[in-house]
């Protein structure tokens, strides 16, 4: 599921967007809230079928957002030991990120990507990649970058979508009202592969964009419905 974009603006501060895309027959998530789990103020949107989330905030100062899969597509296995949703939520929890990503057990766990942001002291972005035998993890420059989910996106269509969003780049400034239009409108007016995305049985449901300007963390959560 997902595309997502980061934008760093300077002074510590960003912008993280996803468009989350799933099954129409999934479970309808709930709206971002506040959760205090472990003693740890979490906020995220709750996923209404296996009770994790695909983006949250925590008093970490962190910000952790799912696509599914890794580098490729992978075969799906009947029965998986964690929901990849869950692991969100254990992450945004740890005192030190990368230690925690890099001691975790993923034994029968879905493959996944995950993009994380601190800012803590500076802005670090993280981007951990689960490919369902080995973990990558590094630290990526702060520019502006887009993912897309590789179970749903060809390595084609996704460098599609990165010159979309280079296009973009140059006619743009970089704030929250431009890169949301550019999550509704990206494309080039084909359902299965514009960033509203929309095939028979999966879909974009919902934006969710992570903002942070000063010493402010701001959510905004909207369902698309198709």
């Amino acid at each position: 599921m997902c595309t997502v974009t980061y934008l760093p603006l300077g002074n510590n501060n960003f912008i993280l967007t996803s468009s989350r895309d799933v099954p129409f027959s999934r479970k309808k998530s709930e709206f971002p809230k506040k959760y205090i789990e472990d003693k740890i103020e979490l906020y995220y949107p709750k996923d209404g079928q296996a009770g994790g989330t695909w983006i949250g905030t925590s008093i970490k100062n962190r910000l952790i957002c799912l696509l599914n899969g890794g580098f490729k597509n992978h075969q799906q296995k009947d029965f998986y030991s964690k929901s990849r949703g869950i692991i969100v939520k254990d992450l945004l929890k740890t005192s030190d990120i990368l230690k925690t990503c890099n001691e975790i057990e993923l034994n029968n766990v879905e493959p996944f990507t995950l993009v994380i942001v601190e800012w803590s002291t500076t802005l670090i972005l993280i981007e951990f990649v689960w490919d369902g035998s080995k973990k990558h993890i590094k630290k990526l420059l702060q520019e502006a970058k887009i993912w897309s989910s590789s179970t749903l996106y060809s390595d084609g269509m996704k460098e599609m979508r990165i010159k979309w969003f280079t296009d973009w780049k140059l006619r743009q400034a970089f704030d929250s009202k431009s890169i949301l239009e550019f999550h509704h409108k990206a494309g080039v007016g084909n359902p299965k592969i514009d960033v509203v995305m929309k095939r028979p049985k999966v879909g974009t449901v919902s934006i969710t964009q992570v903002s942070k300007l000063e010493n402010k963390i701001k959510m905004d959560y909207e369902e698309i419905i198709q």
